[in-house]
């Protein structure tokens, strides 16, 4: 049974940093692409950020490139997600994902976390 647990969410103010991890298990992930995604309150749910497990290419949304950094940790089989720089606009539930499509589109990931709540205060 395939399992994300995302971690690290919590309340930060503006300008500050915050790092989500989310553990992957039950399969072998290195055919698939993590992803990062999240949804606002009233918003439908975005992309973020991905890493392709074999090789770590990684992709960004415009909205967090230069801020954001996406990694891997293939032995501890974890995906990582380092928020600096914060802005209440990225205030949401952090979802990870995993999927073996493209890294933007939302309907080709098969697997997701329970999601955690990032709130950037101003």
């Amino acid at each position: 049974q395939v399992q994300l647990v995302e971690s690290g969410g919590g309340l930060v103010q503006a300008g500050g940093s915050l790092s989500l991890s989310c553990a992957a298990s039950g399969r072998t992930f290195s055919t698939y692409v993590m992803g990062w995604f999240r949804q606002a309150p009233g918003k439908e749910r975005e992309f973020v950020a991905a890493i392709r497990w074999s090789g770590g290419r990684t992709y960004y949304a415009d909205s967090v490139k230069g801020r954001f950094t996406i990694s891997r940790d293939t032995a501890k089989n974890t995906v990582y997600l380092q928020m600096n720089s914060l802005k209440p606009e990225d205030t949401a539930v952090y979802y990870c994902a995993a999927g073996q499509g493209s890294s933007h589109a939302i309907r080709t990931y098969d697997y997701w976390g329970q999601g955690t709540q990032v709130t950037v205060s101003s």
